[in-house]
């Protein structure tokens, strides 16, 4: 099942580093003809996927290596950081844009020469665009990577972002040329969005943040699960597709130690079932409460 997921998860990656590649040459060769400051737009923007494709297929091929002698929790984190490196070079790509778009507009060397080539390119682009991001989000869904997840979303909004820039070059063809360098700044603001969405998600992992939805489901299994009287200190973490997951559950005094254990590996059993890929650690404890109970009215419970 392992390699089987491996495999999967560097070919998807794989097939984007060769789409990211073919797509910004494509457009660059074209922006440079044409002049169209969108087209270069999305050259830049691809080439940054490129690099963003290349960083998350070597995040893929390393996040699942078991752990070692010097990562006890696993390589998982490679995923999330190299979406964080995905988001500074949004940014970057962002940054250049909204200058050149400006530049022109202020200056007013907005003219652009469209042709075929310029409606080939993008209308390719959101094809490749959409075909790779469903195989991403597919795998990402499947294995939980975020590294893929990461790239997917990138890749989804480059379809609007090429949506845009087509608006564009049809307005420039009916003389409109200002519409290019307006499209260019639409890209970036897109360009923008994603990039919030993904360094937030990144951050909030690397820095180990407890993600809300995975509490609510240990929360949910937890309240279910026979033989807990009580839980406390649920401690959730993600590392890459990997969680982490610690609790401390009370259960009725006096029992023994073999029946206890069954109850704590149910629990475990359980919270795997709600969420795959976790590694769980139950801590037990006799209930205080049921002692101090027993105690005082020793024959209650016999």
């Amino acid at each position: 099942m392992k390699n089987r997921m491996e495999i999967e998860k560097k070919r998807v990656a794989g097939v984007s580093v060769f789409a990211a590649l073919f797509l910004t040459a494509f457009k660059l060769v074209v922006g440079l003809l044409t002049g169209s400051l969108g087209l270069l737009s999305e050259a830049l923007h691809s080439g940054l996927d490129l690099v963003a494709a290349i960083i998350t297929w070597f995040s893929v091929r390393i996040s699942d290596k078991p752990p070692d002698r010097n990562h006890h929790y696993g390589h998982g984190k490679i995923e999330n950081f190299s979406a964080l490196v995905e988001t500074f070079l949004l940014l970057i790509t962002c940054a250049w844009i909204i200058y050149e778009a400006i530049h022109r507009l202020v200056s007013g060397n907005t003219k652009i020469e469209v042709t075929v080539f310029s409606y080939i390119v993008v209308l390719t682009s959101i094809a490749i665009d959409i075909a790779r991001s469903r195989a991403l989000y597919r795998v990402a869904r499947k294995y939980n990577s975020q590294a893929l997840e990461a790239d997917a979303l990138h890749f989804s909004t480059d379809i609007w972002s090429s949506a845009v820039v087509l608006l564009g070059l049809i307005l420039a063809q009916f003389g409109l040329f200002f519409a290019d360098s307006v499209a260019a700044l639409a890209v970036a603001l897109i360009v923008l969005g994603v990039s919030w969405r993904l360094g937030k998600r990144a951050t909030d992992v690397l820095l180990d943040r407890s993600p809300a939805p995975l509490v609510a489901k240990v929360e949910s299994v937890m309240e279910r699960a026979p033989g807990i009287l009580r839980y406390h200190d649920l401690k959730v973490r993600t590392s890459g597709a990997e969680n982490f997951i610690e609790v401390t559950i009370h259960v009725q005094p006096g029992i023994s130690l073999e029946k206890a254990h069954i109850i704590s590996h149910q629990v475990e059993k359980h919270v795997v079932e709600a969420i795959p890929r976790s590694n769980v650690h139950v801590h037990i404890e006799p209930d205080r409460h049921k002692s101090e109970v027993m105690e005082a009215e020793p024959g209650q419970f016999s």
